[in-house]
């Protein structure tokens, strides 16, 4: 009989604990789906805004909260969730959420291929470059851009 009740009391603490914590928890208020959803953005590692630079011009990209792939082959006729590849705009600003950005287009460089780095021949001056999203079907994704402005030496 005194074996029980020396296991009694660890018990008894071990029940309150696990009580105590789950009212802690039940008082936490529920995370939002927005809030659990990741921020997607996208910015150049290099050339860093309003650097002076020289043709041609080497740029990298970075993109957080997405993943960054190659369009599948052929002509896809759906997007996948939580993918995206980069497009550069040589002197455009962002394009709305939404747009789609034309293949061939003169001013949109295309990277359906995956890659995060492009050199590309700039002529002397202030140059506008727009790193933007877009999702398999070359439609851009909201918040997913930005513009910095070069000077080629």
């Amino acid at each position: 009989m005194k074996l029980r009740g020396q296991h009694a009391l660890p018990i008894l603490v071990m029940v309150l604990a696990f009580g105590a914590l789950a009212a802690a928890q039940a008082k936490q208020p529920a995370k939002s789906s927005a809030a659990k959803a990741k921020k997607i953005s996208v910015h150049f590692v290099e050339p860093k805004n309003n650097a002076s630079v020289t043709s041609p011009v080497h740029m990298k990209f970075a993109a957080d909260g997405i993943e960054i792939s190659p369009v599948p082959p052929g002509d896809p006729k759906e997007t996948r969730p939580g993918v995206a590849h980069y497009h550069v705009g040589i002197d455009q600003n962002c394009l709305p959420a939404g747009k789609n950005i034309v293949k061939g287009t003169p001013s949109w460089v295309h990277f359906g291929d995956g890659k995060d780095v492009f050199d590309s021949q700039l002529t002397p001056g202030k140059h506008k470059l727009a790193l933007q999203l877009g999702d398999d079907l070359h439609n851009t994704l909201p918040g997913a851009c930005q513009v910095i402005t070069v000077n080629v030496k």
